[in-house]
């Protein structure tokens, strides 16, 4: 496969849309993407950032790291928003993090500025607020892939501002032509690579069947961790509930005293959400 991000389209450019199943392509790293700054999910990510979140008593970065962990050779963090939460988060352990400062970089300036690290390898993309309840996502979207095309883990039933009716849900498989020429400047893999592949049909969206969650809103990360547990309230380390809780989630340092019933509610930030 030359290494050029989009050859032209032919006159009638056809959609790779992959049905996983088959066998698995190797030499992988895994990039798992925490540098947002979580502002659907305000005013939790006030105080943490998003992939430091729990879900079901767990971060929503360690699911990430777990997720692509068995399949990957070497694993990169990237940190922005509260980044040295994260590097205390992950300190002692075999992760490069790649904090990126003074902004943000996207997607595809992440991978830009982790271009020497990545040396030439395929590349195992997830975010970190991305939570799959059902399966291993990663297994499904290896399976049959040769390593020739980016792959995207896609849902049915969107809104058309991804795919047509298909929706990428935040896992990707990216061989080392389509990354090794972004740039670590701020820019998004839709706009400066998937958009043009996808136009040209050099783009694979699997579709998955699974139960997926973007935990980027209040609403979204109660209803995930709500599947998590079977419906069962959540109260952190540290929480200290003398009340009751319904279907809710407590951080640690907070409290529910006495007489207080939380129900379908988040409590953390030092403020109470009922999304």
């Amino acid at each position: 496969m030359p290494p050029q991000r989009a050859a032209a389209a032919a006159d009638s450019p056809r959609e790779s849309v992959a049905r996983v199943g088959g066998t698995d392509a190797g030499g992988l790293v895994g990039l798992v993407l925490a540098a947002g700054a979580g502002t659907r999910l305000r005013p939790l990510t006030d105080v943490r950032p998003k992939a430091l979140c729990t879900v079901g008593g767990r971060t929503l970065l360690d699911l990430a790291l777990e997720r692509v962990a068995p399949h990957v050779a070497r694993t990169a963090v990237n940190a922005h928003h509260h980044a040295n939460q994260l590097v205390a988060a992950l300190a002692g352990r075999d992760i490069h993090i790649s904090v990126e400062q003074p902004e943000a970089l996207g997607t595809a300036g992440a991978l830009g500025r982790l271009r020497d690290w990545v040396d030439g390898s395929p590349v195992l993309l997830t975010n970190a607020d991305a939570f799959y309840p059902d399966a291993d996502p990663v297994a499904e979207l290896l399976a049959g892939w040769d390593g020739e095309l980016p792959r995207l883990l896609c849902v049915r039933g969107a809104d058309g501002r991804d795919f047509g009716d298909l929706r990428y849900v935040g896992t990707a498989l990216l061989p080392w032509w389509s990354v090794g020429d972004l740039e670590p400047v701020p820019s998004g893999l839709y706009e400066v690579s998937w958009a043009a592949l996808h136009q040209a049909g050099r783009l694979e969206l699997a579709v998955t069947d699974a139960a997926t969650i973007d935990c980027g809103t209040p609403a979204d990360y109660l209803r995930a961790n709500m599947v998590a547990t079977g419906g069962e309230s959540v109260a952190e380390p540290g929480a200290l509930v003398e009340g009751e809780l319904v279907r809710s989630v407590v951080w640690s340092g907070e409290r529910v005293a006495a007489g207080e019933r939380l129900v379908d509610a988040i409590r953390g930030a030092g403020v109470t959400l009922n999304p």
